[in-house]
């Protein structure tokens, strides 16, 4: 036996030495490890590279910013015709400027504050559907829904004095000091050139990170745009600059639920006074216009 094993390959040699050295090895170890009481010892436990680390761990959420909300509170009623569908209100003084829809029944106004009564009245022709107004240097500027095409008044007497034309939908419109605003039912808006109606510049209005459509009748107030979002009873208030949503006005029970008919429509019509510092909303065939105080919630 002893001269097999002297005279074996060398090959068979060093294997038979390396499973030594394995059988070796492995007793050490398992003799360290009972020693920490079956636990690794931390010298032997692989140390996890930062970018090991970095995948593994689940990926920061995006926060999002909460949007301000308003409540509202009724400072005065004031009577407002039944068969008025409101597309646009603006203040003159102690009157109401005034567009109504639907064909046939679409007119301009000029309405008193505190009666509601019709002071002086046009009709559209009725193969225009009006809808959102604004005054501007002396002018009144009306849109109508699909026709793709303005009226412009003079203030004073309501003569017509002009057409203007744009592209899209006419929903709600508005100025600063500078541009004609123009909504169109998508979370865009635009500002237009009051000299040429070319499109200045258009913002995009977001919500939370989500486009905010049916923007509706648009009102400037104190820097903001207000917009009425159609079919709900929420007024957005929008940074001109960025389309950002600044606040959102809650208007669910505006109008109690006892005056409510078949024909009474959505909330919609926005007005303010920069003079007295007051705002007006209202609704398609409300029987009121409303002054109202905001209060963050």
């Amino acid at each position: 036996m002893i001269k097999l094993v002297s005279y074996a390959p060398a090959s068979v040699k060093a294997v038979f030495l390396i499973a030594l050295f394995l059988v070796i090895i492995s007793a050490s170890t398992l003799v360290g490890g009972c020693g920490n009481g079956g636990a690794t010892s931390p010298a032997s436990t692989p140390s996890a590279s930062p970018s090991a680390v970095a995948s593994s761990a689940p990926a920061p959420t995006p926060s999002v910013e909460e949007i301000p909300s308003y409540n509202m509170s009724v400072v005065s009623s004031f009577p407002h015709d039944r068969n008025a569908f409101t597309q646009g209100l603006v203040v003159e003084g102690n009157n109401f400027i005034e567009s109504t829809g639907l064909n046939g029944r679409s007119s301009l106004r000029r309405v008193e504050i505190r009666t509601g009564k019709v002071l002086k009245k046009v009709d559209i022709s009725n193969e225009f559907f009006a809808e959102g107004l604004t005054t501007f240097q002396g002018k009144i500027y009306q849109l109508t829904w699909k026709n793709q095409k303005g009226f412009i008044y003079d203030q004073k007497s309501f003569d017509k004095i002009g057409t203007f034309a744009y592209e899209g939908e006419g929903w709600g419109l508005t100025h600063d000091d500078k541009n004609l605003i123009l909504s169109d039912g998508t979370n865009k808006i635009r500002f237009l050139d009051p000299a040429t109606f070319k499109v200045a510049r258009t913002i995009e209005v977001m919500n939370q990170g989500l486009p905010e459509t049916n923007l509706n009748e648009l009102e400037y107030v104190r820097g903001e745009i207000y917009a009425n979002i159609w079919q709900t009873d929420f007024i957005a208030r929008i940074d001109p600059k960025t389309g950002k949503m600044l606040g959102l006005i809650d208007c669910n029970g505006l109008l109690p639920p006892q005056e409510r008919e078949a024909g009474t429509d959505v909330l919609n019509g926005i007005a303010y006074d920069a003079v007295a510092n007051r705002l007006f909303v209202t609704g398609k065939n409300w029987p009121h216009v409303y002054e109202i105080a905001l209060k963050k919630l």
